[in-house]
């Protein structure tokens, strides 16, 4: 059984950042592309980041180009959300994903528990 897990959600204001954390076991980790998605109340699940294996590609959602920073360490089996400039449209519940031996985009094999982000004006 494949656990995700998150943390690092929390309640922040407008202009701000936190940082999401995501792991799982090294032995899962080392076979996984790594990503988040993220849904808002009332939409649907939206892809928001995610990184290849090996750390050298990353992909972002138009909406946090720019703003958010996807990055893993292997050696801690842990992948990162980097979240600048946090706007209240940015809330939501943030799920970490996983996907064998790719990045995350538009396929997901294992989910997170989700962690809430609230961004006040």
């Amino acid at each position: 059984q494949v656990q995700l897990v998150e943390s690092g959600g929390g309640l922040v204001q407008a202009g701000g950042s936190l940082r999401l954390s995501c792991s799982t076991s090294a032995r899962t980790f080392m076979t996984v592309g790594m990503g988040w998605f993220r849904q808002a109340p009332g939409k649907e699940r939206e892809f928001v980041a995610a990184v290849t294996l090996n750390g050298d590609n990353q992909f972002y959602a138009d909406s946090v180009k720019g703003r958010f920073t996807i990055s893993r360490d292997n050696a801690k089996d842990t992948v990162y959300l980097q979240m600048d400039g946090l706007k209240p449209e940015d809330t939501a519940i943030y799920y970490c994903a996983a996907r064998r031996l790719a990045p995350p985009r538009d396929r997901v094999d294992y989910w997170g528990q989700g962690t809430q982000v609230t961004v006040s004006s």
